[in-house]
């Protein structure tokens, strides 16, 4: 609870007007209208002077909305203080025994406020042991707290009512006075704030006036029924701009930028009440309606429709615009992606199998190597170990090293680098002809007239009418007789003799001169060399050979 100004309330804390000071009014009328009362913003307080059981003041604080005081701090007790004014008598607050005994060691003893908590900040009991039953609790003069019996009635009570806002008290007008009234009952003329539905009677003026909401929203403000300022003289006619009296005849004026309420007196944005649907801009005295971006202003000047913007303005998007309210989205084709603001091609290479690395081509994906490696030949998604010289260093791990196919691996002197060498596969007589080697691998290859059938055989060329070329001798038979052989000239005979035995005599000195260089003996040794189309090929030792 807020500390309050006490010389200000002391001012306020009057007995109702014409009413004796120490008179002792009848139970119902005290009940009715407190004997004191004071309001500070949100917070009222009144002091009822009626003899009352406990449940019968709570009612009498619950009629007008409020509930028996909480004192919860010393701030309460100062105000208790104030409402008193030093009379006699104990009067019931707002603390009940809700268990069946009280609890000495705490600091409310068990009891709990109206309001339904126990929280507080400040008690003042008066001595007390334990006690049993139906239990409240009272206040005297002496600002000390005792239990008593719910059922025994006190000398009066304390309430308190709360408020969400509340009005100021009319600022002071030379020869103008007002009396006010709460809603609770409570007259007087020096109170400090006024809850919601109080009056303030202004007798010079023949004003009545009342709390209320204004007509623009803001707050509650001094207002009346009537439509229009009154005299400008008290609280500036009510008006919430300015206040004038041309002619004598008070009347009200707003800002630039605002109009006057339907009560005369508050002003308002020209927008206020205004039925458009997104914006309204104040335009001299009345408003104009805008809509969002997306959006245009419907032909009844107010709603807003919204804006094909895929129609209206083509290219928005790269592929497909789809329309949405307000606005639009920009979609991708099928196999296409967003990416930013642009559409990009998906990725085959999300989904593929590649062991190393992925390339997106037109139409699907490749997948390729790291160095050291190659492409499986049956399995393009896999690598394997490569090589593509006659040697290379073995890939090796803690505790062996590898060779890629085609190679072995050469075992390694001292901190020598373990290295692969490639195996000369034409050595071991893979191929029926020729042969090249390859790092890893080797190529068969077939002489003219034969054609390679697998990775190491050939086969004899078929001939293009599907023979073997396997064929006889035939003699055609003379389709006429042949002519008459004549008589050679003599001299012609001696001329093929004489050439046939030339003939024979050089085919004599040839084979002569051959069996003589095969039978000598060797001199040295002779290598034959494989057939110039082999890479590599190992050499092999011939020995000469003569018939016995």
């Amino acid at each position: 609870m807020r500390r309050l100004p006490l010389l200000l309330l002391l001012a306020g804390l009057q007995p109702a007007p014409g009413e004796p000071e120490a008179a002792e009014p009848e139970p119902a009328e005290a009940a009715a209208a407190p004997s004191g009362a004071q309001c500070l913003e949100h917070d009222c307080f009144a002091v009822f002077w009626a003899p009352l059981p406990f449940a019968a003041a709570s009612t009498a604080c619950e009629r007008h909305g409020g509930h028996l005081m909480t004192v919860r701090s010393t701030v309460a007790e100062e105000a208790i203080a104030l409402l008193l004014q030093n009379r006699s008598g104990r009067l019931w607050l707002g603390l009940r025994l809700p268990t069946a005994c009280t609890q000495p060691e705490q600091r409310l003893r068990g009891f709990q406020w109206v309001t339904g908590d126990s929280r507080t900040d400040y008690a003042n009991w008066g001595p007390s042991g334990r006690r049993c039953g139906r239990r409240c609790a009272t206040v005297s003069r002496e600002l000390r707290w005792e239990e008593r019996g719910c059922e025994e009635p006190a000398d009066g009570f304390l309430c308190e009512y709360n408020y969400p806002d509340s009005c100021p008290r009319l600022p002071p007008a030379d020869g103008l006075s007002a009396a006010y009234r709460t809603p609770f009952g409570a007259r007087g003329g020096e109170f400090l704030a006024l809850p919601p539905g109080s009056t303030a009677l202004v007798p010079a003026l023949g004003l009545e006036l009342r709390c209320a909401a204004a007509a623009g929203g803001g707050g509650l403000r001094w207002g009346r029924s009537e439509h229009g300022a009154w005299s400008c003289r008290l609280a500036a006619g009510g008006c919430e701009g300015s206040c004038a009296e041309p002619g004598g005849r008070p009347s009200c004026s707003c800002p630039a930028g605002k109009a006057l309420g339907p009560d005369g007196r508050s002003c308002a944005s020209p927008c206020a009440g205004a039925p458009c649907q997104h914006h309204c801009v104040p335009n001299d005295g009345t408003f104009l309606c805008m809509c969002e971006a997306g959006y245009r202003l419907a032909p009844d000047g107010s709603s807003c429709e919204d804006v094909d913007d895929c129609t209206e303005s083509p290219g928005l998007c790269e592929q497909a615009c789809l329309n949405t309210e307000g606005g639009f989205e920009c979609r991708c084709h099928n196999g296409y992606e967003m990416v930013g603001e642009h559409c990009q091609p998906v990725s085959s290479c999300y989904a593929a199998p590649c062991e190393h690395r992925c390339e997106d081509v037109p139409g699907g994906y490749r997948c390729s190597c790291m160095p050291g490696y190659a492409v499986h030949a049956q399995e393009p998604s896999r690598c394997v170990l490569h090589c593509d010289h006659s040697q290379c260093p073995a890939e090796c791990s803690s505790n062996s090293c590898y060779c890629p196919e085609g190679f072995l691996l050469e075992e390694a002197s001292g901190n020598d680098t373990v290295m692969c060498v490639d195996i000369d596969e034409c050595e071991m007589d893979y191929c029926d002809h020729n042969c090249t080697n390859q790092p890893g691998s080797y190529t068969c290859h077939c002489l003219d007239g034969y054609v390679l059938v697998d990775r190491n055989h050939c086969q004899k060329t078929p001939l293009e009418d599907g023979s073997s070329g396997d064929f006889e001798l035939w003699t055609p038979g003379p389709s006429r007789s042949p002519p008459k052989m004549e008589h050679l000239h003599p001299g012609a005979l001696v001329g093929i003799a004489v050439g046939v035995l030339c003939a024979a005599l050089v085919l004599l000195a040839v084979g002569y001169h051959l069996a003589k260089k095969r039978c000598r003996p060797p001199a040295s040794m002779d290598y034959k060399c494989g057939s110039p189309h082999e890479k590599e090929m190992g050499l092999q030792q011939v020995t000469a050979g003569c018939a016995a």
